[in-house]
């Protein structure tokens, strides 16, 4: 038995029946992270000598015959823009590379109620803007299928990790697809809960309006049971929606007979891989051939939401990212002459290529010439966006879609064209505009043998119906099965 392939649930059935022990599996994960770790590149700060000591603090609560959590002693690994007391949070930036949080995320206050294992801190594109964990000021991850190609972004960290066995589940964080886009190239499962179901506090801001914490798993049962966990009203965060607590793995039926899945033709026009597109066709008569009722639609803004993303969240970093200034904490310019040159200089030397080229975008579009031509325009294709969608789920369950026009590419293939990266996002951007739940799962592999994932968004808080239908293709196709990464 390799315990660093089996998933959390299975875990969890290991440990009640005395197969393992908590101390067992931590240094198991320990020992993956040692050997892989050099090729992946996931970590920015690795946990693994305080993640045995607690693991065997556990393990005594366990033999004395205490009481513990289902969780207790689950390893887990965090995306580095979530902020862990007495740890590094750098946002994989130069700008942090220092910074030690002095508080926990709420996320975090959850996990570690469970009594979780944190085994460490995972890399990302720095302060999540990237769609390849290339922009990292640390170090650039690998995809675990095929070390030549991106593990997609910005928590790329993650899904590599998840991917790699180097953890059993993570946490990360979705502005534009940043979960979903590389669960799909990884070959996990990525979950964007709705806005607002899972706190955003101790989440370093982005883009506020658009952020969302969810899980990263091998399959969609822990996907589950890791949302029942992160979910939940939280007052310090004002955008948190105070939902009755839900156990979402009560909704795992195996069952789609009678679902609504609309399927967007936009989705599936130019630009789009041949191989995606089969695969995901041969999926879509899968869900037929259970009973569920399949009909293609037109989802018209599919066009407009990629600008009006790009609008909306490079105003929010722009804002969000004035903070760091040389002042109060990060990155300080070792030489300046006035004040002036402190903001300038540590800005310049502090964040990388791609935050800069962001934050110029998104103080532009909040310029007061360009404002109403910009800014504000967006936000009103926005409302169009929501309009949209809702009328769809006035006819579907499930909309399904590509999470991402192609596979995994090459390491370095787009870094000297931005645009074209940001083309990557263009299935999964409304989501986040609408503020939907979406969820990526792999459904298959191209000739080279590279992940190609499927997304199923639903309407408002509708993530049992997602995750529903996550499931049974998920039983039907049995990918982890199928196709083993070695």
């Amino acid at each position: 038995m390799n315990i660093t392939e089996l998933t959390v649930h299975e875990l969890q059935e290991k440990i009640k029946n005395k197969e393992l022990t908590i101390t067992e599996i931590t240094k198991a994960y320990a020992d993956r992270i040692n050997e892989k770790e050099k090729d992946v590149q996931s970590f920015i700060t690795t946990l693994t000598d305080e993640a045995i000591e607690k693991a065997e603090e556990i393990q005594a609560k366990i033999d004395k015959g205490e009481i513990i959590g289902d969780l207790a002693g689950i390893p887990i690994g965090i995306k580095d823009n979530i902020c862990t007391k007495g740890v590094k949070t750098t946002c994989a930036s130069k700008m942090l590379e220092n910074f030690v949080s002095p508080y926990d995320a709420t996320v975090m206050d959850k996990i570690n109620n469970e009594d979780m294992i944190n085994l460490g801190k995972l890399n990302m594109d720095e302060f999540a803007m990237g769609g390849s964990t290339e922009y990292s000021y640390f170090k650039k991850t690998k995809n675990p299928w095929n070390l030549n190609k991106v593990p997609g972004g910005s928590s790329g960290g993650s899904a590599a990790a998840v991917a790699a066995n180097m953890v059993p589940w993570a946490l990360g964080s979705d502005t534009g697809g940043s979960i979903r886009q590389p669960a799909s190239f990884c070959g996990v499962v990525g979950l964007k809960p709705t806005y607002g179901l899972v706190s955003r506090y101790g989440l370093v801001a982005f883009a506020s309006s658009l952020d969302q914490i969810g899980p990263i798993t091998k399959d969609v049962t822990d996907s589950a049971m890791l949302l029942n966990i992160i979910a939940g009203h939280d007052e310090r965060d004002t955008t948190s929606e105070d939902m009755p607590k839900k156990d979402y793995t009560k909704c795992l039926k195996n069952d789609v007979k009678g679902l609504k899945i609309g399927v967007p033709k936009e989705f599936f026009a130019e630009g789009i891989n041949q191989e995606v597109k089969e695969t995901l066709e041969k999926t879509i008569q899968e869900y037929k051939n259970m009973g569920a009722e399949v009909e293609e639609f037109s989802l018209d803004i599919a066009q407009y939401s990629l600008a009006t993303y790009y609008i909306i969240a490079c105003a929010e970093a722009s804002s969000n990212l004035g903070r760091f200034d040389g002042i109060r904490y990060g990155y300080r310019t070792p030489e300046f002459k006035n004040l002036k040159e402190l903001y300038k200089k540590s800005r310049t030397e502090g964040f990388g290529d791609e935050v800069k080229r962001r934050i110029i975008l998104g103080t532009y579009v909040l310029s007061s010439g360009y404002y109403d031509a910009y800014y504000k325009k967006a936000q009103q294709v926005r409302t169009l966006v929501m309009n949209e969608f809702n009328k769809a789920f006035e006819k579907y369950d499930v909309i399904l879609t590509p999470t991402s026009p192609t596979v995994a590419f090459d390491i370095g293939s787009k870094l000297d064209n931005p645009l074209e990266m940001y083309l990557s996002d263009i299935c999964t951007v409304s989501v986040n505009i609408a503020g939907l739940p979406g969820i990526s799962i792999p459904v298959g592999v191209d000739k080279q043998g590279m992940p190609i994932g499927m997304q199923l968004i639903g309407n408002r808080f509708q993530e049992e119906m997602i995750l529903n239908a996550a499931y049974t293709i998920e039983q039907k196709l049995k990918f982890r099965e199928n196709y083993k990464l070695q």
